[in-house]
């Protein structure tokens, strides 16, 4: 009672019912609405709102809304020069920010994730109930994104059992789940939610890999779904570690009820079909001569990038350029 409360989310989610439902859960509390949250946030607008936070000065920030109104609401609550609570209340269910430590923000068109225990949010509320009217377009496409951070948390560097335990349980509900979510199931939605902040914090434990470098790396320059990269770049990563190293990727098929790398990778694929999303970057709309026109800095960019320390073997250029030119 009292408090006095930001919340950040977008233009979208401030003009429906569902912000209604977390006003009335600060009935008592003064209350700022910072709306402005756009997909892939720029750091210009985490500037933004780190002045209007200073301005205002609450003692808690609620981030409302998907991947990107949490990682916006992380980068403005560590600019903002106050010591405030950070709630993250997600609507969708694919990134995960929720529970890490990882903020995904954009500065001239590249995606930089930034890392740091202190961008971790210090509650996390899953309510099913912000599910319901959830689009398939973002199903698949968040789904995906959990899928991935599955898949890749299990051969990461930092992979441990208690991490395997997380990703396999998730992996295990997304594959059987997501496909009844997108066709309009909604009771099995707070089964995916949770399978994907598991997911979650396996990879904030474990880390990612090439898959998610590409993506960030692609989604800066040409404005793709990042859930839409991770499905069409995930098998083709698979392929490329379980050539050298398949037991990872077999111990996480395996606890999937699948045969074998073979069979994760089938079935990544199927999935990935039934959600109706593309297997190519010209199929996501990027022609690919833009793509080889840019290749050079999206090549730098997919290097530089945190994810790609964290494979399970060391990634060069050549073998992240043979993974970009798969999906051309």
């Amino acid at each position: 009672a009292g408090r006095r409360v930001m919340v950040i989310t977008d233009s979208f989610l401030a003009q429906s019912g569902l912000l209604e439902r977390v006003r009335a859960r600060l009935r008592d509390c003064t209350v700022e609405v910072f709306d402005q949250v756009v997909p892939d946030p720029p750091l210009e607008l985490v500037a933004q709102g780190a002045r209007a936070l200073a301005e205002f000065r609450p003692q808690a920030v609620v981030a409302f809304g998907g991947g990107s109104a949490i990682d916006c609401a992380k980068g403005i609550a560590a600019l903002g020069g106050l010591p405030v609570r950070l709630v993250a209340v997600p609507t969708t269910s694919g990134s995960g920010s929720e529970v890490t430590s990882f903020a995904i923000l954009t500065l001239d068109g590249v995606k930089h994730p930034l890392v740091d225990p202190a961008l971790r949010p210090e509650l996390a509320i899953l309510d099913p109930a912000l599910l319901e009217a959830l689009p398939p377009r973002l199903i698949a496409e968040s789904g995906m994104d959990a899928v991935s951070h599955c898949v890749e948390a299990a051969a990461a560097r930092e992979a441990s059992p208690v991490t395997d335990a997380l990703a396999h349980s998730a992996c295990r509900t997304l594959l059987r789940l997501l496909p009844r979510s997108f066709a309009g199931e909604t009771a099995v939605r707070g089964d995916v939610h949770l399978a994907a902040s598991m997911a979650a914090l396996a990879f904030d434990n474990a880390g990612l890999g090439a898959c998610h470098a590409l993506a960030h790396a692609l989604g800066g320059r040409f404005h793709v779904a990042h859930g839409r990269l991770c499905a069409m770049l995930l098998p083709h990563v698979i392929a490329h570690h379980a050539a050298e190293d398949p037991h990872p990727y077999a111990a996480l098929a395996a606890a999937c009820g699948l045969p074998g790398v073979r069979g994760l990778t089938g079935t990544i694929v199927r999935l990935r079909a039934r959600l109706g999303l593309p297997a190519s970057l010209p199929e996501a709309g990027v022609p690919r001569e833009a793509v080889l026109e840019a290749e050079t800095d999206v090549l730098e960019a997919a290097l530089a990038d945190p994810c790609a320390s964290q494979a399970p073997a060391p990634l060069t250029r050549d073998a992240l350029q043979v993974l970009l030119r798969q999906v051309l």
